[in-house]
């Protein structure tokens, strides 16, 4: 694996889609990972991909670039095709679901009148995904946003700002629509 450190009882269902032109030992596949279909990992500079344990991952795509460090925590699931860019931080805690087609980005190109958008680069800031979180399909979170403990994010909603603990958030921009609650 082109020297990417893998724990024990790593499970690949076909041939991951490599492109590294930062440092192999960046990537951190932790123990009883699964990757299911097209799995495409990708690092720059001094990009980081950390995988924890018991991780399930399903035709995704990670790419981390710069001092970027994307971090999947323990027993938790992403979707098909998922993409996240991190050329700023991008952590998600434990315990963490991420549905279909869900857009993470830790970067977003600057925008200024007087020089063309592709010239101009990026800014970078962090995302935050706290631990038993629920992410909805075809959701995009953008740079600097933390998304609370045990938040919920309904499908087709763009986060924009922080979340509350505990709270369902819905909508474009995603605002506060309730609560988990106790219960069956």
């Amino acid at each position: 694996l082109y020297g990417i450190r893998v724990g024990k009882s790593f499970y690949c269902q076909g041939t991951p889609k490599l492109k590294i032109a930062g440092e192999p030992k960046n990537i951190i596949i932790g123990d009883n990972v699964k990757f299911l279909g097209d799995i495409d990992l990708r690092n720059r500079e001094n990009g980081k991909i950390i995988i924890e344990d018991n991780v399930l991952l399903e035709s995704v795509r990670l790419v981390s670039a710069r001092e970027g460090v994307i971090k999947i925590g323990k027993n938790s699931a992403i979707a098909e095709g998922t993409i996240i860019n991190g050329g700023g931080d991008v952590l998600i805690g434990e315990n963490v679901l991420i549905s279909t087609y869900v857009t993470i980005n830790a970067n977003e190109h600057k925008m200024a009148k007087n020089d063309i958008i592709k010239n101009q680069g990026y800014i970078h800031k962090p995302v935050i995904i706290e631990d038993d979180c629920l992410i909805g399909a075809k959701v995009s979170i953008n740079k600097n946003v933390t998304i609370k403990k045990g938040s919920i994010i309904g499908a087709g909603s763009v986060v924009t700002k922080d979340t509350k603990e505990y709270k369902i958030y819905a909508g474009v921009p995603a605002k506060e629509i309730g609560e988990r609650k106790y219960g069956n």
